[in-house]
């Protein structure tokens, strides 16, 4: 079982993460803040650990990954999370984006669409004693029972914006997902203005797995 142990040496590696992320681009002291707070390497099998504070995605099981940290931080920073921003999380993971929204002071909804991958990260959240909403299912429909949210977030990569999101997105809401083909994607920030009007701005060069479900992929 995996020792949920920060020793003086992660903490030296996080602090160069975030200093190399931050070189990278990423400008929010709180999203910095963050990362550098949440102990990557709890959220990785033993095999890979050594490779918690390289700034790369890593397999997570079912077909998943562990996203980039940069990545991470950039989708975050989209968001322009506030303390108790209520937010969609579409695809759990290893729950490590979730664990940096509810750092940053969200009410964290999030949907996992493989079952054993939902299990596990459900017992290793409450294990680390971080309270969210899980739900596992088809996240491409959003949690229209929940809905509104201030915030959606989508960490796969998707053919199309779902419209349902964009529905269930508050006015004044902001959606960030990836879109494109199976291997890469462009960032799309979608800002909603009215309930007829929204605005699109788009970020080159990104790669994520594939959003399954009925409007991701099949």
């Amino acid at each position: 079982m995996l020792k949920l142990e920060d020793t003086y040496l992660h903490k030296g590696k996080r602090r160069a993460l975030v200093q190399e992320i931050k070189a990278k681009g990423i400008k929010s002291e709180r999203v910095l803040d963050a990362i550098n707070t949440l102990p990557r390497h709890f959220f990785f099998d033993t095999a890979l650990i050594s490779h918690a504070y390289e700034d790369k995605a890593f397999p997570i099981g079912e077909g998943q990954t562990i996203s980039q940290p940069y990545t991470v931080a950039f989708q975050t920073e989209l968001l322009e999370i506030k303390p108790g921003n209520k937010v969609l999380e579409i695809g759990t993971g290893s729950g490590y984006q979730a664990s940096i929204l509810h750092l940053l002071g969200a009410e964290v909804f999030t949907i996992e669409y493989q079952k054993k991958l939902f299990e596990k990260t459900q017992r290793f959240l409450a294990r680390l004693g971080i309270q969210m909403h899980l739900f596992y299912g088809d996240g491409t429909g959003g949690l229209p029972q929940y809905a509104p949210f201030d915030k959606i977030i989508v960490t796969a990569g998707a053919p199309v914006v779902p419209e349902a999101l964009i529905q269930q997105l508050k006015i004044g809401g902001i959606l960030v997902i990836p879109v494109g083909d199976r291997k890469r994607q462009t960032m799309v920030k979608i800002t909603k203005k009215s309930s007829k009007e929204v605005i699109r701005e788009e970020f080159e060069g990104f790669a994520f797995v594939p959003l399954l479900g009925k409007d991701g992929w099949r």
